[in-house]
């Protein structure tokens, strides 16, 4: 009979480690998804839902709010109550948010809807921290690989995904589908994910979740707004420095508490810290592709350096570059498990880099454009999967899934400095078709956006070289494959 400690708990009898990652991997990506489901009828939405484009900006704004509140108190009631449960909860969540969304017909509903849709992607960093207690050892790397893709992958084929729907289908649609989606990663994660014995009781921290919450919504509302409200507004200003200045007290009241929500003294050891600040320029550097390129594929022809594609065909020219993170998971484990992480994650941050490079000087046709972008994601899929690693390697397994979300976390600040970023850059050289016509970005716009990607991304790879990690292989827990396989 073989035995088992709190470090490796068993899972169920009869459930496969191949399924287990199936189902996990399922609903990260379904969660993913709801980062670019409303992008394609964004234009259309003061007429869908009857209201200003300034109100209507919110229902891609919310998603990002509540993901950004959700990741690191999902990941901390993961490690208090277990992990399998916030799983579920956050499957749930996704089921409320996408009916909601789906029966709106005004504004307010919406963004309350997106809310809960954003706040569904806790489940991803909790199934990240998961892995290790649920499959073999063996297995771990790859299946962490491939979770840390989804989030790439789930917005890349959103896009054309949610197009063809909405082109097809009315845009209530988009919604009935997520909740599909929600309803199966609910039963698929209640039946087949294990719930081990991993809790590690602690008091929940209300204060500091309300306060990280509140400070991460006002920074994040006013970097994605400041080039709408205007980088000197008042609002824009009150935002930011009030979202820094809740951060701080934040920090403040952590360090005094004897649970609290995220540990700051483990956050600041030096690998942890250098990768969460890695984290923030490689986020950037997916997320300034992801904007750029569709917009210079849907530019009109007229410019004569627009490539004139519609909104689908943008999407499924971005769609293979989100598989490529897919499929590099299995070379990304390899790269780990033989040179460390920590290696691994520079190489990643310099495969983006180059894609950069290659699409300033080609992007005078579409194909040309799809070789760069899947450049571009190949390297983010490579160091996105080395990220948690890092992560996992150097934080108590009490706080790994705080760990984790608080990496994930930082991706989503460098995804959000990049909206803003590139928006600024985009607005700052332009040309105009015809007198009178709006202002559009020139070319040299588009190039400068590149070569910032490109630089961001290089200043992540060198920060990565800088972290002291350890081997994979040696860092992570063994966990019994006959214990898995029948327990």
């Amino acid at each position: 009979m073989t035995t088992t400690t709190s470090e490796t708990p068993p899972a169920p009898a009869k459930v496969k480690p191949q399924l287990i990652i199936a189902v996990l991997c399922f609903g990260a990506l379904s969660a993913a998804l709801m980062q670019t489901l409303v992008l394609p009828i964004q234009i259309e939405l003061p007429q869908l839902l009857h209201a200003s484009a300034s109100d209507t900006s919110w229902v891609v704004t919310a998603t990002l709010l509540g993901g950004a509140v959700a990741m690191p108190v999902a990941g901390r009631l993961g490690d208090i109550i277990g992990k399998q449960r916030v799983l579920v909860g956050s499957a749930a969540i996704l089921v409320v948010g996408s009916v909601v969304c789906a029966l709106s017909t005004s504004v307010w509903p919406m963004i309350g809807g997106r809310f809960l849709q954003g706040i569904a992607m806790g489940f991803i960093p909790v199934a990240i921290s998961m892995v290790r207690e649920v499959v073999p050892a063996q297995m771990a790397s790859t299946a962490i690989a491939t979770l840390s893709a989804t989030m790439g992958v789930g917005g890349a084929i959103g896009l054309p995904l949610a197009a063809w729907i909405a082109q097809d289908y009315n845009w209530h649609a988009l919604f009935w589908v997520s909740a599909g989606l929600a309803a199966l990663m609910v039963v698929s994660t209640a039946v087949l994910i294990p719930n081990v014995s991993d809790s590690h009781p602690a008091s929940i921290d209300i204060i500091g979740a309300i306060s990280l919450a509140i400070g991460l919504i006002a920074t994040l509302v006013g970097v994605s707004k400041g080039n709408d409200w205007g980088w000197t507004a008042t609002n824009t200003l009150l935002c930011v420095v009030g979202g820094v200045v809740v951060l701080l007290l934040f920090g403040c009241y952590e360090l005094r508490q004897q649970d609290p929500l995220v540990d700051l003294r483990t956050t600041a050891r030096r690998p942890v810290l250098l990768t969460n600040i890695a984290a923030l320029l490689i986020g950037f550097g997916m997320m300034a592709q992801s904007i750029v390129v569709p917009q210079l594929l849907e530019m009109p022809k007229a410019t004569g350096y627009g490539l004139g594609q519609s909104i689908l065909e943008a999407g499924l020219w971005m769609a293979p570059g989100g598989l490529m993170m897919m499929f590099l998971a299995p070379v990304s484990s390899k790269l780990m498990t033989t040179i460390g992480a920590r290696l691994t994650l520079a190489i990643g941050a310099g495969v983006i880099g180059i894609g950069y490079v290659v699409a300033l000087f080609m992007m005078s046709a579409p194909w040309q454009l799809l070789v760069a972008s899947c450049i571009s994601m190949a390297g983010v899929g490579i160091g996105y999967a080395a990220m948690p690693t890092l992560i996992l390697e150097n934080v108590p397994p009490a706080e790994a899934g705080s760990g984790v979300g608080i990496n994930t976390v930082m991706r989503s600040i460098g995804t959000t400095v990049a909206g803003a970023v590139m928006a600024t850059l985009l607005t700052s050289r332009t040309i105009t078709l015809r007198p009178g016509a709006p202002a559009i970005p020139s070319a040299d716009a588009f190039k400068l956006c590149f070569l910032v990607g490109a630089a961001a991304a290089l200043l992540g790879g060198a920060i990565a070289l800088t972290i002291s990690g350890r081997r994979t292989q040696s860092a992570a827990p063994v966990v019994d494959e006959l214990v898995l396989a029948d327990a």
